[in-house]
């Protein structure tokens, strides 16, 4: 039975306490409805006692503390995955933007995934082209690797993820080949650049492409990429497909979590950014790979599985 609680405490930018609170755990979702009737989603961040401190996805404006109520529901953020998902347009959280129906999904599977056995890992093999000579040449992108680009200010690093995007692909495979891109943080005229770019070169057919833009909330910034990280997982165990997932910019996912640490008064480490953000973004790199029991390529698939 889901409860419904009045006691919000108090709100300050993505934060909002709520006291008196029972059974609910960590990471979990919850709603919080408004007294006209709009609901915003939030999770738990921290729970001490009966106190629970949820992040706010959406913004904390008109949130009127003593006429709201909230509501937990029981599970973690999930994504609702189908093979319908390709070609589709999605904002941070997994919501279609592009016009289009909403996605009847096959089942809805939660954000965080789950830890890989590190001896069920292949080791990386299978060239993947990008048609980028630097790339192909020098610094060879193959399956199951993780291949970080590093940029500056002005550089055009959005025309390069696009590039690999279009022209990325796995040499001598008749498999399906899918492109999982994930923008963080961009602005409107970037998202639009990508948007339009993968409509027009005919890419979008086999992407999917989730859009978090500057304006949201840093919440949803630290979501879009498990999001993107999960249908990958979706299309490459279940759909027997060979999914490539281009991430940018990691430097606005760093800056949403420095922003959300702040405003829980944590002691900053190296320039403001938390002492835990190289473990949270190897939780990202790690789920990358090929795993034995779940890749239809494996030889052997009862020789390990996740």
């Amino acid at each position: 039975m889901i409860r419904e609680y009045k006691t919000i405490e108090e709100v300050a930018g993505p934060l909002m306490l709520v006291r008196r609170v029972e059974g609910v755990k960590y990471d979990e979702l919850g709603e919080i409805e408004l007294p006209n009737g709009e609901v915003r989603r939030c999770r738990v961040l921290e729970i001490n006692g009966s106190n629970v401190l949820v992040q706010l996805f959406e913004s904390s404006a008109g949130l009127n503390l003593s006429n709201s109520k909230v509501r937990f529901t029981g599970h973690g953020v999930e994504l609702p995955v189908s093979p319908n998902m390709l070609g589709r347009v999605f904002n941070g959280m997994g919501e279609p933007i592009d016009g289009g129906a909403r996605i009847i999904p096959e089942k809805s599977l939660d954000i965080n995934g789950t830890p890989i056995n590190p001896a069920a890992r292949f080791y990386p093999s299978e060239f993947i082209q990008t048609g980028v000579s630097s790339i192909d040449g020098l610094n060879t992108l193959v399956r199951g690797q993780k291949l970080p680009i590093f940029s500056g200010s002005g550089l055009p690093h959005a025309n390069l993820a696009a590039q690999i995007a279009r022209q990325a692909k796995v040499l001598k495979s008749e498999d399906k080949f899918a492109v999982v891109f994930a923008a963080i943080g961009i602005t409107f005229e970037e998202a639009d650049f990508f948007i339009s770019d993968f409509r027009k070169t005919g890419a979008l057919d086999r992407t999917v492409l989730f859009i978090n833009l500057a304006s949201d909330a840093a919440i949803e910034r630290i979501s879009t990429p498990r999001m993107a990280l999960t249908a990958a997982e979706y299309l490459a165990f279940e759909c027997d497909m060979h999914v490539l997932v281009i991430l940018t910019d990691i430097t606005n996912y760093a800056e949403a979590l420095r922003e959300v640490s702040a405003a829980r008064k944590e002691v900053p480490g190296r320039r403001g950014y938390p002492g835990y953000l190289y473990t949270d973004l190897a939780s990202l790199y790690e789920r990358a790979g090929r795993i034995r029991g779940i890749d239809h390529d494996d030889p052997d698939p009862d020789d390990a599985g996740r």
